[in-house]
């Protein structure tokens, strides 16, 4: 077989040097191959130790990042709702302003129905007013025309030679009157 060691013989069995020997080589070997071993595994457990220290490192940053991570969700949630709070408080003000300026676009309409009515009234007043003034200054026209004809009449029968602006003071002295007496009246 290959690997295998033939030991010289001698007088009862094997030489004594030659196993002693391959035995010390043996040995020399399996101490150098348990050193190697020795370091190797001394590598691994530094290599190992590093790696949980890596590996802890990474466990507390992810566990950090989850926590981050739930408090932004929270927060997220938080300003939605406080979002969705304020659009609705929005939506509400909204409505009642809505419903105010509806209120009071009708106070308007029914205001300006109300001076359009005044207005209406006040129209005919003004009409009859005018009418009524009308009839007056008829009236007073002809009783003008009636003392105008009544002072000619004086004139021919006297024969009193006064001048036309005496005839014209009495005739405005008159219309005055007139119209003071038609403005107490319409005063009230």
């Amino acid at each position: 077989m290959a690997g295998e060691k033939r030991f010289g013989t001698a007088l009862f069995g094997f030489k004594k040097t030659d196993v002693n020997s391959y035995i010390e080589k043996i040995l020399r070997e399996f101490d150098e191959k348990l050193k190697e071993k020795d370091n190797e595994i001394t590598a691994l457990k530094n290599q190992c130790r590093e790696l949980r220290i890596k590996y802890e490192d990474i466990a507390r940053k992810a566990e950090q990042i989850n926590m981050d991570r739930a408090k932004i969700a929270d927060v997220l949630i938080k300003a939605q709702e406080k979002a969705e709070m304020i659009l609705q408080e929005a939506k509400e003000k909204a409505d009642e302003e809505r419903r105010k300026l509806s209120e009071l676009t009708e106070q308007e309409k029914e205001k300006l129905v109300d001076m359009k009515r005044e207005i209406k009234a006040l129209k005919q007043e003004i009409t009859k007013t005018l009418k009524k003034y009308e009839l007056d200054l008829e009236k007073v026209v002809e009783f003008a025309g009636d003392i105008e004809g009544m002072e000619n009449m004086n004139k021919d029968e006297t024969k009193n030679d006064k001048s036309e602006d005496d005839d014209d003071e009495i005739s405005d002295a008159i219309l005055e009157e007139i119209m003071e007496e038609y403005a107490g009246k319409s005063n009230t």
